[in-house]
C-alpha cells in the first residue's frame, strides 16, 4: 500500500528539550489516521513540521511520495488542505466571500466552492457572515477551505476542541467520510482516545515528542481493554462459576459485583453463558477503557495489575 506521509528520525529541539523525538510516522493512503496523544506531546509541532511551516532540527519528511524540501513545498502544499489550530476567517466577510478569497490564494477555480460547501453542510449559510457563525461552523468553514482544490492529503489538528456534543458528532461524521468522498487521506490529531475510535483505521500514539504505538485500530484496542465489571443477582452461584473457571476476580463493594481482568471477547462470553446456565442472574457487565495515561504503560511495559495471563 502507498503511503502519503513518512518521516524518519524526525526532531525538533527547543533548547536541549526535544518537541519531537526521532520521529517514525507512517500513513497509509486512503485512510484516517489518528495522531494521539496528552497535550504537549509534540502532535502540533509534528504537523507544522509536515507543512513546512517550521523547519525540523533533523530528520525527513515524506509527502505523497516526495521528500518535502523548500523548492518543492509549494508544490506539495497545493495538494494538501490544513485546518491547524483555530480555523483562519474575516467575520465581517461572508463564508463565501472567505473562501472565495482562499480559492484565489490557492488558484483554485471558484465554481469549486459550491463542492466543498456542499461537503461541509454550510450551502444554506454561505451569504451569512462568518462572525455570525458558530463554533462548529467556523471550524466546517475551515475545513471547506482546505478541501478547495480537492487535496489528496487533509491534516487537521484537534478539528473537535470546544464543540459541543452535537458539534463532534458532526465532526466526526464529517472526517469519517473524506477518504470516499473526497478521495483525501486524513491525518487528524487528538488527545481523547475515546474521541477517534469511532472513524480512525489507523493509530499512532505519541508521548513527550516520542512514538509509542503505530498500527491498525483493531491492534491498538488490544492494548485499550480495561477491566470488566459483573452484575449479578445471587452471588454464591456466581462465586462458584467465577472459581472453578479460574478468572482472577475481585469482589467489588457490594454483594453481587465483580472486577474481571480484561478478557478476550470469546471468553467473556462462554463466561456469560456459564453463568446464566448455573443461574447467577447476570443483570450487568461493563467494560472499562484503558485511558491513555494506562495505555501508555501497557506499551511502555510498566507492570499493570488488570492484565489476563489468558488473554
Amino acid at each position: 500500500m502507498q503511503t502519503v506521509i513518512e518521516t524518519k528520525g524526525l526532531c525538533k529541539v527547543y533548547g536541549r528539550q526535544f518537541a519531537v523525538d526521532h520521529l517514525d510516522l507512517t500513513v497509509p493512503e486512503g485512510c484516517v489516521y489518528g495522531f494521539i496523544g496528552p497535550n504537549g506531546a509534540g502532535k502540533s509541532t509534528t504537523m507544522k513540521m509536515l507543512l513546512g511551516l517550521i523547519h525540523p532540527s533533523a530528520g525527513q519528511v515524506t509527502l505523497l511520495g516526495r521528500t518535502l524540501t523548500p523548492r518543492n513545498r509549494l508544490a506539495l502544499l497545493r495538494q494538501t488542505g490544513s485546518l491547524i489550530e483555530s480555523p483562519a476567517g474575516y467575520g465581517h466577510l461572508t463564508g463565501q466571500e472567505n473562501l472565495e478569497i482562499v480559492a484565489d490564494l490557492k488558484g483554485v477555480p471558484r465554481k469549486d466552492i459550491d463542492r466543498v460547501l456542499e461537503i461541509v453542510h454550510l450551502t444554506g449559510d454561505r451569504k451569512r457572515k462568518v462572525g455570525q457563525y458558530s463554533l462548529g461552523m467556523r471550524q466546517r468553514l475551515g475545513i471547506a477551505q482546505a478541501l478547495l482544490g480537492s487535496p489528496k492529503l487533509l491534516i487537521l489538528d484537534e478539528p473537535t476542541n470546544g464543540l459541543d456534543p452535537a458539534g463532534i458528532q458532526e465532526m466526526r461524521a464529517l472526517i469519517a467520510q473524506m477518504p470516499k468522498s473526497c478521495g483525501a487521506t486524513v491525518l487528524i490529531s487528538s488527545h481523547l482516545l475515546s474521541e477517534l475510535e469511532q472513524i480512525v483505521e489507523q493509530v499512532g500514539i505519541v508521548n513527550r515528542g516520542r512514538l509509542l504505538f503505530q498500527g491498525p485500530l483493531t491492534e491498538l484496542q488490544r492494548h485499550s481493554r480495561g477491566d470488566v465489571c459483573l452484575r449479578v443477582l445471587r452471588p454464591r452461584a456466581a462465586a462458584e462459576v467465577l472459581r472453578e473457571s479460574g478468572v482472577r476476580a475481585a469482589e467489588g463493594a457490594r454483594p453481587g459485583e465483580w472486577t474481571l481482568p480484561p478478557l478476550r471477547e470469546e471468553l467473556l462470553a462462554e463466561l456469560v453463558r456459564t453463568l446464566a446456565a448455573r443461574g447467577a442472574g447476570v443483570v450487568g457487565l461493563t467494560r472499562r477503557t484503558k485511558t491513555l495515561e494506562e495505555i501508555f504503560l501497557s506499551l511502555t511495559g510498566e507492570p499493570d495489575s488488570g492484565e489476563e495471563a489468558a488473554v
